[in-house]
């Protein structure tokens, strides 16, 4: 079974229904509920689309949100190796190079799927649009 990191535009992706990106977030977040994939986020993901999702809904409706997320999606940790990782990295984006060195760490996650490709560059881990992904499976 693949082991996936889900960035925080897929997710809001799916639960913003952003069209035309929710569908293929839609899919990958099925295929993980259906444990064809696994999939992981991080604290900072969940953070970040709590944020977001709490300028425009109720406190509940973002908790429903989030807890469904849970359901579906594991953690993967960010320990302060991983924050030094990312300190000390190459990449442009901290928030970014947090998610990426999340990943790596934990040692089974061998992608990461997000819209946000470029600044993933310095990545050693495939990185893949949710399209993407679903075309080459």
């Amino acid at each position: 079974m693949e082991h996936i990191l889900i960035d925080s535009d897929v997710i809001l992706d799916m639960l913003l229904d952003r069209h035309p990106f929710s569908t293929s977030s839609t899919e990958i977040f099925m295929l993980c509920e259906k444990g064809k994939i696994k999939g992981y986020t991080t604290p900072v993901i969940i953070s970040n689309v709590y944020y977001i999702l709490r300028k425009t809904y109720s406190k509940n409706d973002v908790r429903y949100g989030i807890n469904r997320i849970l359901e579906i999606l594991a953690i993967a940790q960010i320990s302060k190796e991983v924050i030094l990782e990312a300190l000390h990295s190459d990449f442009t984006d901290f928030e970014d190079a947090l998610q990426n060195f999340s990943a790596i760490k934990h040692g089974e996650v061998t992608i990461i799927i997000t819209r946000n490709i470029k600044d993933y560059q310095k990545s050693t881990l495939a990185v893949l649009t949710p399209e993407m992904y679903l075309k080459q499976n």
